[in-house]
């Protein structure tokens, strides 16, 4: 699986792991010098706080436009760490 954005590979895996139809890459798959910290959590009933990263490519930022779950509440703990995406990143098998 691939995570493109301004067609530019962010992360790619063969190992995701599917959850909710979003596509989990492994934290190792991601090219770290596209994504920036941000600010940002959302809670999911089942999952816990999520957290967020901005992706900037070439100068152009999508912010928030992925995030991961580094304390996962118990029956999300598969995913710990592993990053999602959507805000107009396509995911590409």
């Amino acid at each position: 699986m691939k995570a493109v954005w301004q067609d530019t590979i962010i992360a790619e895996s063969n190992d995701t792991i599917l959850v909710e139809r979003n596509h989990y890459f492994p934290p190792s798959s991601i090219r770290k010098e596209f994504f920036n910290a941000s600010g940002t959590t959302t809670n999911c009933p089942w999952k816990g706080t999520a957290n967020y990263y901005s992706v900037e490519v070439d100068g152009a930022t999508n912010a928030d436009a992925a995030w991961f779950y580094s304390s996962p509440k118990e029956k999300a703990q598969h995913i710990k760490n592993y990053i999602a995406f959507w805000k107009g990143v396509k995911i590409i098998e």
